[in-house]
């Protein structure tokens, strides 16, 4: 199967390693990248704390994929996902960089026309204080994001298929138990 030259699969893990919970994304993003499951031509980017910084690297991308931390009031370890408009509701204080995550968001389609579809997969911390290992809750749940991320993945790379474009093929996106994530802006999805 060939994939869309035009098409740019971009993954963003962000956080701070040395503040516990808030390093989830990082830890994430590297799983990802050891993962022989990811299809090919995927770009991954450390983002750690850089905020619009990232804009030079992700601005002509197809398909964003986040993964952070992020405090939406839920217990810890709790998995989020968003999607495309529902981001543009992001809390600005979630965490120790999410005011530049949602300046990142808001100022991406100032600086590029790229049609893109965006998501956001993580988890809600239970600690973003000083230490480099992840709580107990957020660890637990690293795996199954990691699980998810790869179905999405796997989904946009067959999306952006000539192939599948011409037979009309649809499937579902969320092959990974969908009733485990949380919809930003209520309910489970």
């Amino acid at each position: 199967m060939k994939s869309d030259p035009a098409a740019k699969t971009v993954v963003v893990g962000i956080g701070n390693l040395i503040r516990t919970d808030d390093g989830f994304g990082v830890h994430a993003l590297e799983r990802l990248q050891r993962d022989a499951r990811v299809p090919s031509g995927v770009t991954f980017i450390d983002g750690g704390t850089h905020g619009l910084e990232l804009l030079t690297y992700i601005s002509d991308s197809t398909h964003l994929l986040l993964l952070d931390a992020i405090d939406v009031g839920e217990a810890p370890g709790t998995s989020v996902r968003m999607a495309n408009e529902e981001l543009r509701g992001l809390p600005g204080a979630a965490s120790v960089h999410q005011v530049g995550l949602a300046d990142l968001l808001a100022t991406l389609p100032l600086v590029s026309t790229t049609p893109r579809e965006i998501v956001l997969l993580g988890v809600t911390p239970l600690s973003t204080d000083w230490g480099t290992e992840l709580t107990v809750p957020v660890a637990a749940a690293l795996d199954g994001l990691v699980e998810e991320a790869i179905a999405l993945l796997d989904y946009w790379a067959k999306e952006s298929s000539p192939d599948r474009a011409l037979a009309g093929e649809h499937t579902a996106c969320w092959g990974v138990d969908p009733g485990r994530f949380l919809r930003f802006g209520g309910g489970v999805e």
